[in-house]
């Protein structure tokens, strides 16, 4: 009888257990949605267009001024940098892949820096505010206030213009059909 009663017990412990993990990854995916179908990605995501207006104020009030030099990225768009210095002598640009980006859902862009000369420029080591601190380095830090990710920051392949928001989904997801939800205004 007593073996009995652990048995029953150490299968309600399980039963129980199971339900925990299956109400967390509840509570972890309820701010994604699937997305079924062939959407296409027309524009940033809201929350990606807000942070990067709210990053070119705070850059402007330190008499910095950013441009973004690229948003959402068609597959063939893509594709194309990623052939760059592969197929021909320049450098190589991204190591993504059509679909392997985050500008390829509207979570990404890229910026330089317009100088005072009125020049967009992608000098790191540029202070144009004359502060004693790059300019380049200044946005990247109001960028990742914002909550944006920065290529700065990337193990192996160094991305200094690129600005990233993921919501905690990854690549692979977003290839699945995953989105970050979309705030009810």
């Amino acid at each position: 009888m007593k073996a009995l009663k652990h048995f029953t017990l150490s299968w309600i412990a399980i039963i129980l257990f199971i339900g925990l993990l299956f109400w967390l990854y509840q509570q972890t995916n309820s701010s994604y949605e699937r997305v079924d179908g062939e959407e296409t990605i027309s524009e940033l995501h809201p929350a990606v267009q807000e942070a990067v207006d709210t990053l070119i104020d705070r850059a402007d009030d330190i008499d910095i001024e950013v441009v973004i030099t690229d948003g959402l990225r068609t597959e063939e768009e893509q594709e194309t940098l990623y052939a760059r210095g592969r197929e021909n002598e320049e450098d190589i640009v991204t190591h993504a892949r059509a679909g392997e980006s985050y500008h390829n859902y509207g979570l990404a862009v890229d910026y330089a820096i317009r100088n005072n000369d009125g020049e967009i420029i992608w000098d790191i080591h540029y202070d144009g505010n004359n502060n004693g601190e790059p300019d380049w380095f200044e946005v990247a830090e109001i960028a990742k206030d914002l909550e944006f990710e920065w290529g700065g920051d990337f193990n192996g392949f160094t991305d200094y213009p690129h600005l990233q928001m993921t919501f905690g989904l990854s690549i692979s997801e977003l290839q699945q059909g995953y989105r970050p939800s979309v705030a009810e205004e």
